[in-house]
């Protein structure tokens, strides 16, 4: 998973040959480096959904292989990803060789010890987010969701099942909720430019409520010509009109 990012492909990022945190170099220290080059490669064969009787509470993030084991090591200085304490989110699962399959996420219940070895029952019952055979765009699943009414440290659990082959492949991807972050407004100026010219008159905007039926003036005759006169005049400007009228005028005196 690159977004919230978990934790074998934050250490691959980091380099496995010299990480930077605390938590990617005892990951180093637990496995040696090509678990991390292999940071795709988290998976069970043969799982057929039978992730709970394969994988051992403690070895979530491994899924039960000693060669991942440094990842479900029991640390508070995991690298984390902030999320918002809810609304919609899009997470993002790189599909080095992508397959058809569900994802499910789960995230840790309520108060949740990340100085713990993770069990199942730190979990929540039921995963928050399930995605069927999600979008593909460039090499990335993009699965859109609702984020679970979370604050503090958590950690959200995500399983591939393959629905094309037994294998499923698991992530650990460790988080902080809080408030939705939210863009500062741009200070007002103390004095609005002028423009060089006045804009151009924006186009009248036709509204109908249900029910209702737009009437276009060209279908009245009458309402047509008094429109099409009322513009005329007006564009004329005040010397025409006078001239206007002057020959109406002029034209009944004869009559």
């Amino acid at each position: 998973m690159v977004n919230p990012v978990s934790r074998s492909y934050t250490c691959y990022q980091e380099n496995p040959e010299s990480p930077r945190s605390t938590a990617c170099k005892a990951v180093v220290s637990a496995g040696g480096t090509q678990p991390l080059y292999d940071w795709n490669e988290v998976n069970i064969a043969a799982a057929a959904g039978n992730h709970r009787a394969l994988i051992p509470d403690g070895k979530l993030c491994s899924a039960g292989r000693d060669k991942y084991k440094g990842l479900d090591l029991a640390r508070t200085d995991w690298p984390t990803t902030t999320l918002p304490g809810g609304g919609s989110y899009t997470f993002r699962y790189k599909a080095t060789a992508p397959h058809k399959g569900t994802f499910e996420f789960y995230v840790t219940r309520d108060g949740f010890n990340p100085a713990k070895a993770l069990a199942w029952s730190d979990l929540e019952s039921k995963p928050f987010l399930r995605v069927t055979d999600p979008q593909l765009s460039d090499g990335v699943y993009q699965m859109t969701g609702p984020l679970p009414g979370k604050s503090g440290r958590h950690l959200i659990y995500a399983i591939w099942q393959r629905s094309d082959s037994p294998e499923a492949f698991y992530s650990c991807s460790d988080v902080v909720f809080g408030a939705a972050s939210t863009k500062p407004s741009p200070k007002p100026s103390s004095a609005e430019p002028t423009p060089a010219m006045a804009p151009a008159e924006e186009p009248a905007v036709v509204t109908t409520t249900a029910g209702s039926r737009p009437v276009s003036v060209a279908q009245d005759g009458e309402k047509a010509w008094h429109y099409g006169t009322l513009s005329v005049i007006t564009m004329m400007g005040g010397g025409a009109l006078f001239l206007l009228l002057r020959k109406r005028l002029v034209g009944r005196h004869r009559r």
